[in-house]
């Protein structure tokens, strides 16, 4: 099976990434990401711990800015 990619993205008021679309058209909110990238189903993104010790996604470090997951279109 293909591994799905990030599509698209919805954020709050502050700019904080709260949902995804992926590439088969499904919406998941960011605990539902997480676990997708964690489990290895989504395509060029990672998981790290932040300084406050959670969990964040983040894409893969390629050196192409345009591929930041701020960069993706809102939906």
């Amino acid at each position: 099976m293909e591994r799905e990619s990030f599509v698209a993205a919805r954020k709050n008021g502050d700019g904080d990434l709260m949902s995804f679309k992926t590439s088969s058209g499904r919406e998941l909110n960011y605990e539902e990401a997480l676990s997708a990238v964690q489990s290895g189903s989504i395509a060029g993104v990672n998981v790290f711990k932040g300084k406050d010790g959670e969990m964040y996604i983040r894409g893969d470090a390629d050196g192409d800015p345009t591929n930041n997951l701020d960069q993706l279109p809102n939906f």
